[in-house]
This record gives C-alpha cells, sequence and structure tokens, in this order.
C-alpha cells in the first residue's frame, strides 16, 4: 500500500460532477503540484484551477483533502471535484497518473480501508450491496451494516463462545465428578441459546436474500388463462403480447417495478400443461424452474370456468411450495363465475392472499393487486432481526450451527477435547464474517465485485 492509488469515483457519463479521487502518501503533494498550490486545509473545500503536466488547464474545480487516519482508507486522501461528462475527469486521472499515482484496482480503496482497520468486512460486503441495491427497505438494512450492526453481533457471538472454550479448558484438568453440576447445564444451556439464535438468523436471512436483491415475483396458471393480462395490468403498459390462442407465451418475460419502496422483478411464465410441442415443452420446465427460484407466486385461474386437470396441476405446483407467499389472482372476475376463491382453497395446503382482475376495470384491478403484493411484502419487513446479505455469510453461519451441534453432542459424552475442537471451529466460522482467515481468497472474490473508485 505504499503506492499512491487514483481513479474516477462517479460514472461516466453527462453531470453536473466528477470526482477523481486519491489516496496514499503522495495524494496531496499530487494535488499540489497540479493546483499551483502549497498546501490545503484538511476537511475544507476550495475552488482551484487544475492544470497538467505541462502546465496547460484542465479545468477549475473544488478539492477537499482529508488528512490520514480521518480519510475513508485511513490514508491521505484527496477528491477533486470537477466538471461532469467524460474529459475533464479523464484528463484530471492522466495529469494525477503523469505525476507518479497509479490507476487503482476495483474496489481498491475500500480494501484500504479495511486493511487499515476502518472497516471490517461485513461493512465492506454492506458498502458493496448498497452500491447496487435498487430497494430502500435494502438501503435501510445496508445502511445499519454499515454502522456496525452485524460486526457487533458477530463480536458478541465471539466473545459467548470464547467463554466456552476457556471453561472447557478449565474442565479437561478435571475429572467429570469434580465438576459442578450447574456449570455443567450452565454449558449446555448456553450453546443451546446461541445456536437457537443462530438458526433464527439464518431462516430469516435464507427466506429474505429478495429484500436485498430485488424479490422475484412469478406468475403461472395453464394456457391462456391470462398470466400475461396480469403483468400487463400491474405494469399499467402492454408489455406482453395477449392472444385468444393456448400457448402464445413461449418463454419467460420479465420486467422490473417498485412497489412501496421493494424492488420487483415481475416473471410471466410460459402457460404449464401437457404438449407434445418442444418449444413449449421447454417453456414449461423453464417454467416450473421459475416457480422454485421465486420468493412469491402469483397463480391466475378463470373465474368463468370451472377449474379442470390442468388447474389442478398449478394448485399441486402450489402444494409443493407451501413455504412461499402466494396470491390467487381469479381473472375474468367480471364474467358469471364457474369458480370461486372456494373452490381453490379446497385444494390448496397453504394459505393464501385473493385478488379478482377485471377486463372492464383494468386500473382498479391492477391497484388491487400491486395492494396486496405489497401487503405480502410488508409482511417481510422484520428489519429489527439481523439479516445476512450475501452467500458467505450464509455459511459462515450454517458451519457455525453444524459446530455447535456437533459440540453439545461430544459435551454430553464428556469428550472435552472435541468439545473444545468443534467450539473452535464455530468461533473461525461467525469471526469469518468480519474478519476471514483465508483472506486473500476472499479479498480477490468480494472486492473485485467493486466499481472503480471504491
Amino acid at each position: 500500500m505504499a503506492e499512491t492509488i487514483v481513479a474516477v469515483s462517479t460514472p461516466s457519463g453527462v453531470g453536473a460532477t466528477a470526482i477523481v479521487r486519491l489516496s496514499g502518501r503522495d495524494a496531496l503533494s499530487i494535488v499540489c503540484s497540479l493546483t499551483k498550490k502549497n498546501e490545503f486545509i484538511p476537511r475544507r473545500a476550495t475552488l482551484v484551477s487544475v492544470y497538467n503536466a505541462i502546465d496547460e488547464l484542465i479545468d477549475e474545480a473544488i478539492i477537499i483533502y482529508f488528512r490520514e487516519p480521518s480519510s475513508y482508507t485511513r490514508e491521505e486522501v484527496c477528491e477533486i471535484q470537477c466538471h461532469g461528462g467524460t474529459i475533464s475527469a479523464r484528463m484530471i486521472l492522466e495529469a494525477c497518473i503523469a505525476k507518479g499515482a497509479r490507476l487503482a484496482e476495483a474496489g481498491e480503496f475500500s480494501r484500504r480501508a479495511f486493511l487499515n482497520g476502518r472497516i471490517d468486512l461485513s461493512q465492506v460486503n454492506a458498502i458493496s450491496k448498497l452500491i447496487v441495491t435498487k430497494s430502500q427497505k435494502a438501503a435501510k438494512i445496508l445502511a445499519r451494516q454499515l454502522k456496525g450492526e452485524l460486526g457487533k453481533f458477530v463480536e458478541d457471538s465471539r466473545e459467548a463462545l470464547l467463554r466456552l472454550l476457556a471453561h472447557s479448558e478449565m474442565a479437561i484438568d478435571y475429572s467429570e465428578e469434580d465438576i459442578p453440576a450447574d456449570i455443567f447445564e450452565s454449558i449446555l444451556s448456553q450453546i443451546a441459546s446461541l445456536k437457537a439464535r443462530l438458526e433464527r438468523i439464518f431462516e430469516f436471512s435464507s427466506m429474505r436474500q429478495g429484500m436485498i436483491e430485488g424479490y422475484r415475483i412469478c406468475i403461472i396458471g395453464k394456457p391462456n388463462v391470462g398470466k400475461s393480462s396480469l403483468l400487463n395490468a400491474i405494469l399499467l403498459y402492454d408489455r406482453a403480447i395477449t392472444s385468444s390462442v393456448a400457448g402464445t407465451t413461449r418463454d419467460t418475460i420479465e420486467e422490473s417495478i417498485q412497489i412501496d419502496g421493494h424492488n420487483v422483478r415481475l416473471v410471466d411464465t410460459a402457460g404449464i400443461r401437457q404438449s407434445g410441442d418442444e418449444i413449449e415443452i421447454k417453456g414449461i420446465e423453464k417454467s416450473i424452474r421459475t416457480v422454485k427460484e421465486s420468493d412469491v407466486v402469483l397463480a391466475v385461474f378463470d373465474a368463468s370456468s370451472k377449474l379442470d386437470n390442468e388447474d389442478k396441476e398449478i394448485i399441486n405446483l402450489l402444494n409443493e411450495h407451501v413455504q412461499k407467499p402466494c396470491i390467487i389472482v381469479l381473472n375474468k372476475n367480471d364474467l358469471p363465475h364457474k369458480t370461486g376463491f372456494e373452490d381453490i382453497n379446497k385444494l390448496c395446503n397453504t394459505t393464501c392472499e385473493h385478488v379478482g382482475l377485471s377486463a372492464i376495470e383494468v386500473q382498479k384491478s391492477a391497484f388491487a393487486i400491486r395492494k396486496i403484493l405489497g401487503k405480502v411484502l410488508q409482511d417481510d419487513d422484520n428489519t429489527d432481526e439481523i439479516l445476512l446479505s450475501s452467500t458467505y455469510q450464509l455459511q459462515a453461519v450454517s458451519q457455525a450451527i453444524d459446530a455447535l451441534q456437533k459440540a453439545s453432542e461430544v459435551f454430553e459424552n464428556f469428550e472435552l477435547e472435541l468439545f473444545s475442537y468443534n467450539i473452535a471451529e464455530a468461533i473461525k466460522a461467525i469471526s469469518s464474517i468480519t474478519k476471514p482467515y483465508d483472506v486473500s481468497e476472499v479479498f480477490d472474490k468480494m472486492f473485485g465485485e467493486f466499481c472503480l473508485g471504491k
């Protein structure tokens, strides 16, 4: 980290301003050289002219100097705020490189912040997710992680495990008869309590990854039941082709919208039925996979006709995924009913929300569906619980749970050496959320996903 790095920290394109960021021991001297000034007052915006290596004027810019360690990277940091677009920022970047800076790699500023102890790995992950998230709810959760909420939970869990390990190491020097019964029971109780807490967090987080990455909502039903009409109604414009010919949709159609602060990916699937058409069969197989991968299911049925075997296949598919929130949509609700919600409920093994869709009142139907979707997603908004926002965090907690289970089993047989080993494994797993042991491998994977300038 002896080199001074530089990058454009704002997206390329038309905009009012662009920011060129430098970090490293020569950051201030490089900026002084480009601006012909001897000094800058820390954390004070200064309007200056910026010149290239041959003293040609590049732009008029604002310089903000952050003295180490009071900066994002805990190094000397300077930010050059120039006019937007691509030319000025590019020319200033080239001038900085000509003065001795090196072009930063993706995520290198955050890597330095981590290595210098300003942030832990859970905060690095929060920054990465916060940059790309499109959900207001996710942004609030990630902001809490950025302030250290997940890191504090990890540290508290680690301290509890270290106390258990200390008790175990002490007990190794004594026979089973010499250990007070209340200590024996206390250790088992502490393991059970921490394991239960980790299991709640793991289950909660596994079921709510859509809160961070955006919810995936699939629309299923037999052919020609009105799935594409439902998609168009929710979007309030004709995104999908509708036709009276069954099997019009052969592949999934996807579109993103915002519902009550949540980013939602709507997926209109091919109609599910028995078919001899090779292309349609592939579309149906993809529809079934989409149901498995979705967070919420919108199942469409025709209110104007009786339930048939194809409808019952849809209901059977719902029954295979009872853990997913489900919304039953009765299309053609303005026609005389031959199928009602009660007919579907008799065959469903799960409780579903219900809503009608009418071609006569499309806008009213759309708002009703959006309202129910908002309610279903709102039920997922228990943001007081710790939420693991990445795969590596889920894996770490899963490994800690397994280690605690093994520790509990061997402790009951008074195998204290194995108990200590498993507790140490649990400590290693839970600690990896903030400070991984295999640093280089995690670094290459995580920081490589960052944008330049961050």
